[in-house]
C-alpha cells in the first residue's frame, strides 16, 4: 500500500482504504460511481449535441456547449470533493476534528440527494409521470429554474463541513461523533458506534 496518490483517480481508492469511517467508504463506492455516470452522460449528450448543431455557426451555440461542460462539472466536483478532502487529510496526516470522514460522507450523500430533487424540479412537463405524492407535486409546481438551488446549497454544505472540521486537533484521527455545529464529540468513532465492521 503506497502513502501517496496521483491525480484524483488515485485519490479515490486512497481515501476508501485510509478512511476509518465505514460510512466514507461506503460514499467512496457510490459517489464515485455516481460522479463516472454523471461524467459519461454528459459527454455523449454533448457529442450527441455536437454532432446535431456541426452545421450551425454563430457563438450562441459555442456559448451553450460551454455552459452544458460547466454544469456538468458543477454535479461532479462535489460529489468527488469528500474524497478528495478525505484522502489529503490522510495523506497529509492533517489535524481534524473528531468525526471529520463520517460528516463529509453525510455531506456527500446530502449532495446525491439535492441532484435528484433538482431533476425532479427542472423535469420537461412531458417528461414528468403523474402522481399521488404530494411533496413530488409540490416539486413539480416550483419553477423549474429553482432546480439549481438544492444542489447549490448541497454543495455549499460539503465546502462548509470541510472548512469548519478542518484544523481541529485530534488524538488519534478516529470517527467519534462530533456534528458540524461545534456540538460536544460523544467519544465513540464511527467505526465503533456502528457494527458493520466486517
Amino acid at each position: 500500500m503506497t502513502d501517496s496518490y496521483r491525480g484524483v483517480f488515485g485519490a479515490i481508492p486512497y481515501a476508501i482504504r485510509h478512511t476509518e469511517s465505514w460510512t466514507m467508504r461506503v460514499y467512496g463506492i457510490v459517489g464515485a460511481l455516481a460522479a463516472a455516470i454523471i461524467a459519461l452522460v454528459v459527454t455523449l449528450a454533448l457529442v450527441v449535441w455536437m454532432g446535431e448543431t456541426a452545421d450551425v455557426q454563430g457563438g450562441t451555440f459555442l456559448f451553450s456547449r460551454s455552459l452544458y461542460v460547466i454544469a456538468g462539472f458543477a454535479a461532479v466536483a462535489p460529489l468527488l470533493a469528500p474524497l478528495l478532502f478525505v484522502a489529503r487529510r490522510h495523506r497529509r496526516d492533517d489535524p481534524v476534528a473528531s468525526g471529520y470522514d463520517r460528516w463529509l460522507a453525510y455531506s456527500g450523500f446530502l449532495f446525491l440527494i439535492s441532484l435528484y430533487l433538482g431533476m425532479v424540479i427542472s423535469a420537461p412537463a412531458d417528461l414528468r409521470d403523474p402522481t399521488e405524492s404530494a411533496v413530488v407535486s409540490t416539486l413539480y409546481a416550483l419553477p423549474p429554474v429553482s432546480g439549481a438551488v438544492p444542489p447549490i446549497v448541497a454543495a455549499a454544505v460539503v465546502f462548509f463541513t470541510h472548512y469548519r472540521l478542518r484544523g481541529s486537533s485530534s488524538s488519534d484521527g478516529s470517527e467519534s461523533s462530533s456534528p458540524p455545529d461545534g456540538s460536544e464529540p460523544s467519544g465513540s468513532s464511527d467505526a465503533g458506534a456502528s457494527s458493520d465492521t466486517p
